[in-house]
């Protein structure tokens, strides 16, 4: 059961506030209307926490593949002739996890009560993003909600495919580093002690790197809760960072910087932005308010900028193509030509899918050449690593020899 303070207004038009106890929404409803009272406002009560609201905590955000689900699977409904209600009460029951059911719900709840399905989602922003709302108002303003789930499910497959292919991709040298730098702190408590001692027995003179290492070494032997600790407040300071406005701009520049990865982003880029663009004028949506729809949707800060100019020149008149082919140090040429062709021959929506397709795939191929071009390099930073090390460790065994 959970705990609801709303406010009514009963037969009279005075206005009146309670609490009540109710295992849903729609039954809460159920008991307002009974007594005679009409819903004006209905929030869960802080004095107490539901067992609903517990379990939705622990288990997270709804993930995105669930979203996904929900879109398309909503969509088949509606398209077979249930009403948006009733296909999201039928998902509510179906659906085994915790957190999607208490969402079903409520959106069933909502729209049971004449709101529409677009603003019972802008209630939640936390889990439904700016481009879904969108396309559901669109749906719904033109009769056809079906096509527009339809198309937001697609697009966000898409991209979520898109994201994972660039992160499968990263996963394998981001293992190999984070072994390659335990082993280096394996070795430094465990096996170059045992080596200094030899060493310190022999009284043979250390060369500089070796010097170095043995330093390293005693340092983190002597040190290592300090220097666990110094890791992770490090590692803690370096999210942080990230995760600030300045971070996430210096993150926004240096990424397109990087060799093949930059490639690799500034195509991931241009993808979403075509295909989030393509996706929202498809369904009948004003091409001012895509552009700020898709301005949310990506996340980079210069595409964010850019994105903004294209938005003005569109308010004053002038093509936004212009815009796209100006800033090709992000765009490539090839966006900003197919938008050009798209205003001048009225098809902007389709030129856009075809450059969203043509990147999705250029992704695709060069994610799966990323992990060939990337093997040989840690190979050669191993080699490196490994070689320092070991010359570092038998040079001085190599001058007892030659004393000898």
């Amino acid at each position: 059961m959970t705990k609801y303070l709303y406010s009514a207004k009963d037969k009279e038009g005075n206005i009146y506030e309670s609490t009540h106890e109710a295992p849903t929404r729609v039954e809460l409803y159920t008991f307002i209307r009974d007594e005679g009272g009409t819903v004006i406002s209905v929030k869960e009560s802080k004095s107490g926490i539901s067992v609903d609201s517990f379990f939705a905590g622990i288990f997270g955000n709804i993930k995105t593949h669930d979203k996904i689900l929900l879109a398309r699977n909503l969509a088949s409904m509606v398209k077979a002739g249930l009403s948006v209600t009733r296909a999201l009460g039928v998902m509510e029951k179906q659906t085994k996890k915790k957190k999607l059911k208490i969402l079903l719900r409520d959106l069933t709840a909502d729209v049971s009560h004449g709101e529409p399905l677009s603003e019972a989602m802008k209630k939640r922003p936390q889990v439904f993003s700016q481009l879904f709302i969108s396309m559901v108002r669109a749906g719904e303003e033109s009769g056809n909600i079906a096509n527009s789930l339809e198309i937001v499910a697609g697009q966000m497959d898409k991209s979520f495919a898109l994201v994972k292919k660039v992160r499968g991709a990263l996963i394998y040298p981001a293992v190999v580093i984070s072994a390659m730098v335990l082993i280096a702190i394996l070795m430094l408590i465990y096996m170059v002690p045992t080596l200094t001692a030899t060493f310190e027995g022999l009284g043979v003179k250390l060369p500089v790197s070796t010097r170095v290492i043995i330093a390293s070494s005693d340092f983190l032997v002597n040190h290592t809760l300090i220097v666990f600790l110094g890791i992770i407040a490090l590692v803690i300071s370096a999210i942080t960072l990230f995760k600030s406005a300045f971070g996430q701009k210096v993150m926004d520049h240096v990424t397109i910087r990087i060799p093949v990865i930059g490639a690799i982003a500034k195509e991931v880029q241009s993808a979403r932005t075509a295909r989030t663009l393509s996706s929202l004028l498809s369904s009948g949506v004003d091409i001012v308010v895509a552009l700020g729809v898709t301005i949310d949707v990506v996340q980079n800060s210069l595409y964010k900028k850019i994105l903004k100019k294209a938005r003005t020149a569109i308010e004053k008149g002038e093509p936004m193509s212009l815009v796209f082919i100006q800033s090709e140090n992000l765009y490539p040429t090839f966006v900003g030509e197919m938008i050009a062709v798209g205003e001048e021959t009225g098809k902007i929506s389709e030129m856009l899918l075809g450059v969203a397709t043509y990147y999705e795939n250029e992704v695709e191929e060069k994610t799966k050449d990323l992990s060939t071009i990337i093997e040989p390099v840690l190979m050669i930073v191993i080699g490196i690593g490994v070689g320092i090390f070991a010359i570092s460790m038998l040079a001085p065994t190599y001058s007892l020899v030659d004393n000898i």
